[in-house]
């Protein structure tokens, strides 16, 4: 068995954290040989349920799960922390959108990133879930200079999930036979979904797509899936944003060679996309570490896309220049 490493989780109280909790202490992130300390901070007033989230973890009798610390103080809860999910943020209500949620929760994640700097493991991995996903993970990463930025990520699998699953229902065949699927941008509406280079069943997705149904269906329902799932269930993705986190950090750490959306700092990209934003780029994952997929094209024809989904992020990161 290997030396437990510390896993933290914000946002513990919440519907997407009781979501990944439970499975993560199982062994379904870090893997059923890796032991973990689990450290679960939210806010104060949360401490009465994030503490009944204890009991149930204790009364689960999980082997990997060496201890559980529930906190609201930062630096307890990052102390050596060698996993982040940033989970905790202000919901999205029904007809809110995303930049409206901006600055409030960008305060959330200021003082985090500035606890990851003074207590977190140097070789920290962090994912931010809470939204807007892509510029909190900005604002964390800058708050956290010692930090290599190749360290902090935004949470784009869930979009690559969303559409991974209806090509393979377009299609009726598993998920397994959909690959090299790409989601550029901003983990928000303006997301640009590309299957230029996807394939099923080992063909190319081009001999058997209908043009008209990737433009006028396929996209705009990857884009708008987030409200489609507010319009039916009064709130936000909990069960499936949980997962695509758990899946992303398990590929970082055991890797995947099948082509991942990761939203990560631009910087150096050969896109021609604007530095210093949080950007989705297509990726593959080794052990430990993700590589940016350089030797494609952009599609053409996506290229406006892609286009206004740099400019929302560059609005974006400009709104909360004080956070950074």
């Amino acid at each position: 068995m290997n030396t437990p490493v510390n896993v933290v989780i914000t946002g513990a109280a919440g519907n997407i954290a009781y979501s990944a909790i439970f499975r993560i202490a199982a062994g379904q992130m870090l893997g059923e040989n890796q032991p973990i300390n689990l450290m679960l901070i939210d806010i104060e007033p949360a401490m009465n349920a994030l503490n009944g989230v204890k009991f149930e973890l204790e009364d689960c009798a999980f082997p990997l799960l060496n201890s559980i610390t529930t906190t609201f103080n930062l630096n307890q809860g990052f102390e050596q922390c060698d996993y982040a999910l940033l989970i905790g943020a202000k919901p999205r209500m029904k007809g809110m959108e995303r930049k409206d949620l901006l600055k409030d929760n960008g305060k959330i994640f200021k003082p985090q990133g500035k606890a990851i700097n003074e207590v977190a493991s140097k070789k920290i991995k962090v994912l931010v879930v809470g939204n807007p996903a892509n510029t909190n993970a900005l604002i964390t990463m800058h708050n956290a200079p010692t930090i290599d930025p190749k360290q902090f990520t935004s949470m784009m699998r869930l979009d690559h999930d969303r559409s991974l699953a209806q090509v393979a229902n377009k299609y009726n065949t598993n998920i397994k036979e959909v690959k090299k699927i790409i989601v550029w941008g901003n983990h928000s509406n303006t997301q640009v979904p590309d299957l230029s280079n996807a394939e099923v069943s080992g063909k190319n997705i081009k001999d058997i797509m209908n043009e008209d149904w990737y433009k006028n269906d396929f996209i705009p329902r990857i884009q708008n899936r987030g409200a489609e799932i507010i319009e039916a269930r009064g709130s936000s993705s909990a069960a499936s944003a949980a997962n695509a986190a758990i899946t992303h950090m398990r590929d970082w750490v055991s890797g995947n060679n099948d082509w991942l959306s990761i939203g990560q700092i631009s910087n150096s990209n050969p896109f021609n996309i604007s530095e210093d934003i949080m950007f989705s780029f297509p990726s593959i994952c080794n052990e430990g570490s993700y590589e940016m997929i350089k030797d494609i094209e952009m599609s053409e024809i996506l290229n406006d896309y892609i286009k206004i989904t740099e400019k929302e992020l560059l609005q974006e990161r400009d709104s909360v220049i004080d956070l950074l």
